[in-house]
């Protein structure tokens, strides 16, 4: 090409090249937000597995209220449909604002999150829900809990015949429905009406997290107002909200990770001279072995919810992440191997019970089913630094006794 002259650009391929390009940045994008959104939301509500379930069916199936579509429509739960539905009218005609608008944001919110909330269950829920079916029933479910929620907290807002809240064992079986596994709806579903619904003014000051935390407190360890600050803003729903509270807050004792083994309370005392101890502290898996050779735990208060909870708990575990309830259950069960265990523990208020005496307090521990891989014990190291203390020598111990008995008998003499 001569000097001057102008190179001809063929503009259709040019912008041909560039679109292109676009469309391949937005299939990328597409493709990683996807990823991301299956990794953090994949299979988080699963039905239980059979080995925990066999003989306990009561403790993982709800009784009164269905949430979610792993129980929908079953025959049993449906009288409480008609109270669901009076709930979510009365959230959303509380305020004089157009009830039809609200539920059409709510429907479109809703039908923009379906793929993602169906993704969170650990089967297939279009084989027996259809799109709309299964949006209405993520509205009516969302808007029964808020509505509960609000009720709870604000007594005035309650009716002297509802249904939930006339009668205390219909609100223990209702309580208990809310933190089965199988009861769950995803939690940036609730959260996502929570903030389409009007709430009312006496509420305005509360989130929907310590709305949660308010009606499950009874099920929370430890005394006083509970925190916000506990749980992590990636809660998948209801039951892991509650779980985000017995997770261990002090580092873990490094292990080699096979130790799995520990002795009951008596052995241990009697036996290694290992002493027991109430502990103070935000959890009540903070569990340490001083150098004193005492075994510091957090008081454990069990109650009504105690079987239900942990089991739901260990079995939400078992189908994936830490397990760090299922360890904590596991050292229980080792440490209280009779009634006399508890009953140690019980007299040094590490154990709590109003409701059990220290032999049901052994068979309700005894009965919670724990399954894990050594490798995945979360007190693997206390175990090793428990059993790496020699047996006690009764003998000098005695020689030690005397000893000090008769110092204190010449001494009294010689006064």
């Amino acid at each position: 090409m001569s000097k001057g002259e102008v190179k001809e650009v063929d503009v259709s391929e040019t912008n041909d090249h560039v679109l292109l390009n676009i469309v391949q940045e937005e299939d990328l994008v597409q493709s990683i937000r996807e990823k991301m959104e299956n990794t953090s939301s994949f299979h988080r509500i699963n039905r239980v597995p059979d080995e925990p379930k066999e003989g306990s069916e009561d403790s993982y199936s709800p009784k009164l209220v269905s949430i979610g579509p792993l129980h929908h429509g079953v025959d049993n739960l449906k009288d409480a449909e008609e109270h669901k539905w009076c709930y979510l009218n009365t959230l959303v005609s509380r305020k004089p604002i157009n009830t039809e608008t609200i539920l059409e944001n709510c429907v479109q919110t809703l039908r923009s999150l379906e793929d993602k909330a169906r993704k969170c269950y650990g089967e297939n829920t279009n084989e027996h829900i259809g799109s709309n079916e299964f949006v209405q029933m993520m509205l009516l479910d969302s808007g029964f809990l808020i509505e509960l929620f609000i009720k709870f907290a604000i007594k005035g807002f309650r009716r002297r015949d509802d249904m939930f809240f006339s009668d205390s064992e219909m609100f223990f079986r209702l309580r208990c429905d809310l933190i089965l596994m199988e009861n769950q709806i995803p939690f940036f579903v609730l959260h996502q009406v929570f903030h389409l619904v009007p709430i009312p003014k006496e509420c305005s000051t509360y989130s929907l997290i310590q709305l949660a935390l308010l009606f499950f407190r009874k099920l929370i360890p430890g005394e006083g107002v509970v925190t916000t600050e506990r749980y992590s803003p990636d809660i998948h729903h209801l039951l892991d909200l509650i779980h985000h509270f017995y997770l261990p807050t002090s580092l873990q004792i490094h292990s080699n990770g096979t130790q799995k083994h520990m002795h009951n309370v008596l052995h241990l005392h009697d036996v290694i001279g290992i002493k027991f101890k109430k502990a103070i502290s935000e959890s009540v898996m903070n569990i340490r072995l001083t150098k004193n050779k005492v075994l510091e735990i957090p008081t454990l208060k069990l109650h009504r919810y105690s079987e239900v909870l942990f089991k739901n708990m260990l079995a939400m575990e078992q189908c994936g992440g830490k397990k760090h309830v299922a360890s904590y259950v596991y050292l229980m069960k080792s440490l209280v191997k009779s009634a006399e265990d508890a009953s140690y523990l019980t007299e040094r208020e590490i154990l709590d019970s109003s409701l059990y005496n220290d032999k049901e307090i052994y068979e309700l521990i005894k009965e919670l089913h724990v399954k894990f891989d050594v490798k995945d014990f979360y007190y693997s190291g206390l175990c090793e630094k428990a059993n790496g203390y020699k047996k006690k020598n009764k003998w000098k111990e005695w020689r030690q006794k005397i000893s000090s008995v008769y110092k204190k008998t010449v001494k009294g003499i010689s006064c």
